[in-house]
């Protein structure tokens, strides 16, 4: 991963400690990023053989077609991946990719298809349509290989019968800001859905169906990482119901998703696979990098630059605002006390946060927990970074922000007051302005949020 403005990050430290420390811990996101690239994880587990194919453990000899398939940020990386292992033995295939990124990749048996995220649109439906003509009459000897990972719920959206695409925007945008945990998301979205919840699976039996995943999902729950379109689903139309209703939105959501729910809910359409269906007899689902991979990686090389290194969770979930304060209290206390690691110290986190959209700025869930963590950060060195590993927090250019002691300092300088630009959620404008937004690109790759604080 390449830091596009790295050298504006390390030249905003006010002083020769805060900027050694910017420096490592932009070294430290990198390192943790180059760990989960979706090419090396598929070359881990994929090889090809004289009559078969092997994904770690499980061997497929001499397959009828091998038809590759799927979507999501890191797709395209994973699909070149598969085309170097396998070359000329893939009949065919479909793999959907992030717009404005198709050109990125070279390929020559498998064919990309663009759509947005998270919002999708018609082309969204288009291309997930042809997933579905491609995979039309398939036999048990037949492969289908799934190449899945974060952003694959909104490139691959395929509506259930009677479903509006406006109405799937309506409640998607109203859920992203309401706060609505992706496991909340992706119940809504499953039940709207012709692909999600293990109906690609079903659309693809009675064929070995083999899923390479990037996870992007706290606890990796193969269910919720892209809706889980290979996995079965054991959630329900009631549950789907119910995040809705918790949220207020049963009204705004649109009138043919309450139809759709509502029948589901009085058993007159039917519900996605669960486990123990036949679909899967003949599914195997393998996660092949994670965010511990991530976090893993960035602890090791906190270590090689000599600090004393924790890795404390990759499990941080909740509000953004409230983990940025907790990840200060963290840093004040080392700086402090030297408790619990000693100094110089880095302790690292992963997870994926949420934001409650209150006010009218721009910003993602990474900018606003530095922003958090910046009004809270009392030890002079010490430096927090926050990262999306896929180079997008939020509806932004920037990939998260980093802060340090004197942050508050050279805002208050420059007139800008980060009560008020938290409160309108407006820390891209406010990070933006200091020249503190990670400005990466797409990354390729997707597993959640990268944490680092440092403090010498």
């Amino acid at each position: 991963m390449r830091i596009i403005n790295e050298q504006v990050l390390r030249g905003n430290a006010r002083s020769e400690p805060l900027r050694s420390l910017r420096e490592d811990a932009l070294n430290i996101l990198c390192s943790a990023v180059e760990a989960v690239d979706p090419r090396e994880a598929v070359f881990r587990v994929l090889t090809s053989e004289k009559k078969a194919v092997c994904i770690k453990d499980l061997t497929i000899n001499e397959p009828s077609r091998i038809i590759v398939t799927g979507g999501g940020k890191a797709s395209g990386r994973m699909s070149e991946a598969v085309e170097m292992v396998l070359g000329n033995r893939i009949s065919e295939g479909i793999v959907i990719v992030p717009k404005g990124t198709k050109s990125s990749f070279k390929l020559n048996r498998i064919q990309l298809a663009e759509a947005p995220h998270p919002i999708p649109d018609e082309s969204s439906i288009e291309a997930s349509k042809r997933i579905f003509s491609l995979l039309t009459d398939l036999e048990e000897s037949d492969l289908v290989l799934v190449l899945i990972s974060g952003g694959g719920s909104s490139l691959m959206t395929h509506p259930a019968r009677g479903v509006s695409l406006e109405d799937i925007q309506r409640v998607t945008t109203l859920l992203l800001k309401s706060g609505a945990t992706i496991h909340e998301l992706n119940t809504v979205r499953k039940h709207l859905s012709a692909i999600k919840g293990g109906q690609l699976a079903r659309r693809a039996y009675p064929s070995q169906v083999v899923s390479l995943i990037l996870s992007d999902v706290v606890g990796d729950r193969l269910d919720v990482i892209a809706s889980g379109p290979t996995s079965p689903d054991d959630t329900t139309f009631k549950d789907a119901y119910m995040v809705l209703k918790k949220y207020g939105l049963l009204e705004e959501a649109g009138e043919s998703i309450r139809r759709r729910l509502e029948a589901g809910l009085k058993g007159e359409v039917p519900e996605t696979p669960k486990s123990g269906d036949k679909t899967f007899r003949r599914v195997y689902n393998l996660i092949i990098g994670n965010n511990f991979t991530a976090a893993h990686a960035a602890k090791k090389e906190a270590e090689n630059l000599g600090y004393h290194s924790i890795l404390l969770s990759t499990r941080v979930e909740g509000e953004a605002k409230y983990v940025g304060m907790v990840c200060a209290a963290i840093a004040n206390e080392i700086s402090s006390t030297g408790f619990p690691t000693g100094r110089p110290a880095a302790v690292i986190l992963g997870g994926e946060t949420t934001v409650k959209v209150l006010g009218e700025g721009r910003g993602g869930r990474n900018q606003e927990l530095a922003l958090s963590a910046a009004m809270k950060l009392d030890a002079y060195q010490c430096v927090i970074a926050a990262l999306a590993t896929d180079g997008v927090d939020g509806p932004t250019d920037a990939a998260g922000a980093i802060i340090d002691s004197c942050t508050i300092e050279r805002a208050r300088e420059a007139e800008l007051s980060p009560e008020e630009y938290l409160s309108n959620n407006d820390s891209n404008t406010f990070f933006s302005t200091l020249g503190d937004t990670i400005l990466t690109g797409p990354t390729g790759t997707n597993v959640n949020d990268i944490l680092v604080i440092l403090a010498a």
